[in-house]
């Protein structure tokens, strides 16, 4: 009888995990169509990409009202991400580039919901930084093309992983982010001439290095960890249990044959 009963528990509570498994291979599904889709860009098959972009679009409204991980702003994301990486597949006058861009966009952001840690958006932290180093090298030697070469690179940079940053990073560290970039966007000819303008830069860039630091020693979701042990501890005790009354089976078998030999 007891057995029954922790039986029955470990059932019960693993159906909220099973559910919750059931509405994340729906989101890894959606995950897995926009990288496909990114790859028929990469090969310039713009149509085959379209195709799954729209078909990820049909997905998405069949379990978007059974899939309860998203939130609003994250459905928000997904959706404006999405029309904009159609777009780019559909219009032929935008370059192979930009499309790239744009699709890739949408990727990062899909990826942002499935990933537990360390999301891909984490991946640009190399050319990122490498262009941001070079536009404030620019700035400090005061030449002034280069500068807004290399700024612009970067806001097109930025411009990709920042949908997907919106949804692994505070709303707080996001404004203080736009606020450098908007202050830097606006006062390019002080940034090339005062020094106290190019602090901005100095602190933007620690800012950023803090961030994508940060998000690489990321471990995995506390809560993901609290299902695998008390998950585990329940199977352990069960097996435990289980272990035990057949240790006390066998002893009682021992017993009854030993007097039958008497």
């Amino acid at each position: 009888m007891k057995s029954k009963i922790i039986i029955a528990i470990m059932i019960f509570l693993l159906l909220p995990i099973t559910g919750y498994a059931e509405e994340t291979s729906s989101i890894d599904r959606l995950d897995q169509l926009s990288d496909e889709a990114l790859q028929m860009v990469k090969l310039h098959r713009y149509e085959d990409a379209k195709k799954l972009l729209d078909y990820f679009s049909d997905q998405f409204r069949a379990t978007s009202g059974q899939v309860s991980v998203l939130t609003s702003d994250e459905m928000r994301i997904v959706t404006v991400s999405h029309d904009e990486a159609v777009q780019a597949t559909a219009n032929a006058t935008i370059n192979h580039n930009e499309k790239i861009n744009r699709v890739t966009k949408f990727r990062l952001v899909m990826d942002a919901i499935t990933s537990q840690s360390q999301p891909l958006w984490t991946e640009m932290e190399t050319p990122i930084m490498t262009v941001f180093g070079e536009m404030k090298e620019a700035a400090y030697n005061g030449d002034k093309e280069h500068f807004q070469t290399k700024f612009n690179t970067f806001l097109s940079l930025y411009d990709v992983i920042y949908p997907s940053m919106k949804i692994n990073v505070t709303g707080e560290r996001i404004q203080r982010l736009d606020t450098r970039i908007d202050f830097i966007d606006r006062y390019r000819p002080q940034v090339l001439a005062d020094e106290g303008t190019q602090q901005e830069l100095e602190a933007l860039q620690a800012d950023l290095q803090l961030l994508f630091d940060e998000m690489s020693d990321d471990e995995a979701d506390p809560s993901l960890w609290w299902v695998i042990i008390s998950t585990g501890s329940i199977i352990i005790l069960t097996l435990s249990y289980v272990g035990w009354r057949k240790y006390k089976g066998d002893q009682q078998k021992e017993k009854n044959r030993s007097r039958g030999q008497k």
